[in-house]
């Protein structure tokens, strides 16, 4: 069978942003995956005292550079962030796959465990769209995770590859058969969600949300465990309410994180 997988990610080497355009102070930072894959990333101290880390996993297109901003506001809030790009993104080596990606999601975590000024025990995840799905098999796999937010997550590879192909009139009948029989299987996080509970997790996706259709949301919902939540962002696209609805979104998610982080709730 011929992969096409790699055709199912967009990373991209171009700079959309700048830490300085933002206002954020950070360290440029580097790791290596599992398989000896060079990778880099930001780490954005938090303003002291600080409350946790947060392990940012961002979407598909483009590189950590592109998505910089929707986490850029949570150290003034107190919380060290780690953004990292996967294989193949802005500075990191290799070609994005898979178990790659997943890879590469445990070595930075790894890398933050590792930082003395981090504390391991107060450590939670974000993680948008592509990065959703990677986190919360992550998060299965990794009690470290106090917990995990995700902003238009999506629930099986194959399946949003295929609705991706048939919003497109021209691509209509590859959307039939190119998933289901070029695509790898494995990795769902369908499959893995509900190995995350007792720790929290917070599925946050909007009502208009083109790229990943809500019902996979609510799939992802339903399949985990309890203490779960599940924010539909009504009239909201993909990543649309935390460019639009700060006033909503960020304290929504600094709070949530802090209830991960306070042993009297976790």
């Amino acid at each position: 069978m011929v992969n096409v997988d790699g055709f199912f990610y967009h990373p991209t080497r171009k700079v959309y942003t700048t830490p300085e355009e933002l206002g954020v102070d950070c360290e440029s930072v580097g790791f290596t995956s599992g398989d000896g894959t060079r990778l880099a990333g930001l780490f954005i101290p938090g303003y002291p005292p600080a409350t946790g880390t947060v392990l940012h996993l961002h979407g598909n297109a483009g590189n950590v550079t592109a998505h910089l901003g929707n986490v850029a506001w949570l150290p003034a809030l107190g919380w060290n962030v780690l953004c990292f790009d996967y294989r193949g993104y802005g500075r990191s080596e290799g070609w994005p796959s898979r178990d790659g990606t997943l890879a590469d999601a445990h070595a930075a975590l790894d890398y933050l465990l590792n930082r003395p000024d981090v504390d391991a025990r107060r450590v939670v995840a974000f993680g948008e769209s592509l990065g959703g799905a990677i986190s919360i098999v992550l998060a299965a796999q990794r009690q470290e995770i106090r917990g995990l937010a995700t902003d238009g997550a999506f629930s099986h590879y194959r399946r949003i590859a295929r609705w991706t192909l048939r919003q497109n009139p021209l691509l209509l009948v590859l959307g039939w058969w190119v998933p289901k029989w070029l695509m790898v299987d494995g990795l769902d996080p369908i499959d893995h969600v509900a190995r995350i509970g007792p720790r929290p997790v917070l599925f946050m996706h909007g009502s208009a949300d083109r790229i990943v259709p809500l019902r996979m949301a609510e799939e992802l919902h339903a399949a985990a465990g309890d203490p779960k939540e599940l924010w539909i962002m009504e009239g909201m696209d993909h990543y649309q309410a935390l460019h639009e609805l700060p006033g909503e979104v960020h304290p929504r998610l600094d709070g949530f994180f802090r209830r991960c982080v306070s042993e009297a709730t976790c």
